[in-house]
C-alpha cells in the first residue's frame, strides 16, 4: 500500500486543545462520523425492501430492527477501519480533511479499537439475534471492504470501485437471508443490480473531485482516463444495470408495479448517462459538464427501485 507522508491537515495543535481533550459531545459526534452514517443510510435503503420481497409482505418488524442495527454496526465498523487505514491520504484531500482521525478529535488507536469492536459486535449481534448465515455475509462484506478494497485495490487499480463495490452489494443478500436463512436468485439479481450501479454512481463524483484523488495517487478511473472514456464506461454499466434490474420480472419474482418503476427510473437514468456522454464527447469541462446530475439521480434511482421492491408484493 502506497504511503503518503504528511502532517494531517486540520490536526489539533498542542495549544489549540485542552489537557482534557475535546468536549464529550464533540467526541460523540466524531464516533458517529467514523461510521459514515450517510453511506449506511443508503445501504439500509436496499436492505429493508429486500426483506419485504423475501417475506412477500410485511416481515417480522423486530427482525427488521435487529437486521438494521446489525447492518449499521457492521458497516460502521468497516467505515471506521477504512478511515483508520486511509488517514494519511484523507489529510491531503479537501473532501476528507475534516474527518475525526485527521483533525485529532479521536486518535488513530481509538479509531482502530472502535472499528474492531463494531466488527466483532456486529457479527455476534447477527449470529445471536438474526441467523449465522447473515452474520457470515455481514462479516464477509466488512472484510471485503477493509482488506480487498481499502488495502489492496484502492491505491493500485482504476478498477478499485468496480470490484470493491461488492461490499456495498452485500446488504441485499443479508436482508434476504435474514428472513429466509438462505440466498435465492432474486437476491442474486438485486445484488448484481447494485454491483453494476456502483461504478456509474461513483464515477461522476470521482470526476468532480479527481484532483483530490490525483493529489494522493489514488487511480480512480477519472484520474487515469479522459472524461470521454469515463462517460462511455458509465453508459455501458448503466445499460447492463437496467437490463439486470428487469430480469426479476420474467423469473416471476415481481409483478407489474416493480417492472413499471424499473422501466421508468431506468429510462431516465439512461437519458442522463447518455447526456453526460454527449457533453464529454463535445469536450465540455468544468461546471457545464454537470457530472453531479447523474450522481444525485443515482441515489434517487436506487431509492425508487428498492421502494418498488418493497411495494410490489402488496400489489400482486
Amino acid at each position: 500500500m502506497t504511503a503518503v507522508e504528511s502532517r494531517p491537515a486540520g490536526s489539533i495543535a498542542p495549544d489549540q486543545g485542552t489537557r482534557s481533550g475535546p468536549p464529550a459531545m464533540a467526541r460523540v459526534k466524531a464516533f458517529v462520523a467514523l461510521t459514515k452514517p450517510r453511506i449506511i443510510e443508503l445501504l439500509l435503503t436496499t436492505t429493508i425492501p429486500v426483506m419485504f420481497l423475501a417475506a412477500q409482505g410485511v416481515p417480522d418488524l423486530l427482525l427488521v430492527l435487529y437486521t438494521c442495527v446489525g447492518g449499521y454496526l457492521s458497516a460502521g465498523g468497516a467505515n471506521a477501519l477504512n478511515m483508520y487505514i486511509d488517514r494519511d491520504i484523507d489529510a491531503l484531500m479537501d473532501r476528507t480533511a475534516r474527518r475525526p482521525l485527521v483533525t485529532g478529535v479521536l486518535s488513530p488507536r481509538v479509531g482502530l479499537v472502535f472499528g474492531l469492536t463494531l466488527a466483532v459486535g456486529s457479527t455476534l449481534w447477527f449470529g445471536l439475534l438474526v441467523n449465522w448465515l447473515s452474520a457470515a455475509l455481514s462479516l464477509g462484506a466488512l472484510l471485503f471492504y477493509v482488506v480487498v478494497y481499502t488495502m489492496l485495490l484502492k491505491r493500485r487499480t482504476a478498477q478499485n470501485i468496480v470490484w470493491g463495490g461488492i461490499a456495498g452489494c452485500m446488504p441485499v443478500l443479508i436482508g434476504w437471508s435474514s428472513v429466509t436463512n438462505e440466498v435465492s436468485w432474486a437476491a442474486v439479481i438485486l445484488f448484481l443490480v447494485i454491483f453494476f450501479w456502483t461504478p456509474p454512481h461513483y464515477w461522476p463524483l470521482s470526476m468532480k473531485v479527481k484532483d483530490d484523488y490525483a493529489r494522493v495517487g489514488v487511480p480512480m478511473l477519472p484520474v487515469v482516463a479522459s472524461n470521454r472514456v469515463v462517460a462511455r464506461q458509465i453508459v455501458w454499466y448503466s445499460w447492463v444495470m437496467v437490463g439486470v434490474s428487469l430480469a426479476l420480472w420474467p423469473l416471476g419474482y415481481v409483478g407489474w408495479f416493480y417492472t413499471t418503476a424499473a422501466l421508468a427510473a431506468g429510462g431516465w437514468w439512461l437519458w442522463e448517462a447518455h447526456a453526460l456522454q454527449a457533453r464529454a464527447k463535445a469536450g465540455v469541462t468544468g461546471p457545464k459538464l454537470k457530472e453531479m446530475r447523474l450522481f444525485h439521480w443515482s441515489i434517487v434511482y436506487v431509492t425508487i427501485l428498492f421502494s418498488a421492491v418493497a411495494i410490489d408484493p402488496f400489489l400482486r
